[in-house]
């Protein structure tokens, strides 16, 4: 057993969050495992996101910033993070409770390893009516979750991929997942639920759906660097 538990630092960045902000926080403070950095960044919030934050009972560190986007509010987090270990919940999102525990015994028995995963089940909020229940499909079957809310990762294996890109507005992990596999990191999936994705109405992936074309245009800026390398490599031969 290891007697000193490593600090993780958990981000969440939340914009209008008041609904759900407090149940995010619990599931965090409801893991089998002691030691946590929580940091909040308010994404220029106009409901009583601050208010619910206050309230939740959970030892955070908040911060507030003019409405800039998830991959700013994530980066404004990283950089007042004291952990060894990052981590990230979105604040309409759950962890179940043994996520940390298992993620961190994990990383600690291999230091070789960079970052772990794990499973996601989606869920209707219960405040959505029936009407939207129908309308937002909510599939049964759990999915591995190549998401920054199932990951665990050593601090220096996420700085040698670095900050989010600030120009995206959706499939922000999406892009840095894309330049973590360029550089290599060594990465395992968990077969157990992880992450709890509440389903609601104002799901950012619902409401950017028109933003889907950046998917595309992220694959492209990845094929492109991958070319660059290629090319960098066979000029030095």
């Amino acid at each position: 057993m290891i007697s000193k538990k490593p600090l993780i630092s958990v981000m969440i960045t939340v914009f209008n969050g008041e609904r759900y902000i407090a149940e995010a926080l619990q599931s965090i403070r409801s893991q089998n495992y002691p030691n946590f950095d929580i940091i909040v960044v308010d994404d220029g919030s106009t409901d009583h996101t601050k208010t619910a934050v206050q309230n939740s009972g959970v030892e955070v560190s908040y911060f507030y910033q003019d409405h800039g986007g998830i991959a700013k509010g994530k980066n404004l987090g990283i950089s007042h993070a004291k952990g060894d270990f990052f981590a990230f919940l979105d604040a309409d999102d759950l962890w179940l409770n043994e996520k940390t525990g298992k993620q961190i015994n994990l990383l600690l028995e291999n230091p070789s390893l960079d970052l772990v995963f794990g499973n996601v089940k989606q869920f209707h909020s219960p405040d959505l009516s029936n009407e939207s229940k129908e309308k937002y499909h909510c599939p049964e079957n759990t999915y591995p979750g190549i998401h920054s809310g199932t990951m665990l990762i050593r601090r220096k294996s996420f700085f040698k991929v670095g900050l989010f890109d600030t120009k995206w507005h959706k499939g922000i992990f999406n892009d840095w997942y894309l330049r973590a596999s360029e550089v290599g990191l060594k990465t395992f999936t968990f077969d157990d639920i992880f992450m709890m994705r509440r389903i609601h109405e104002n799901n950012h992936g619902i409401v950017n759906r028109d933003k889907s074309i950046e998917y595309v245009r992220m694959l492209k800026a990845s094929l492109d660097r991958k070319k660059n390398m290629q090319h960098g490599q066979t000029s030095e031969n």
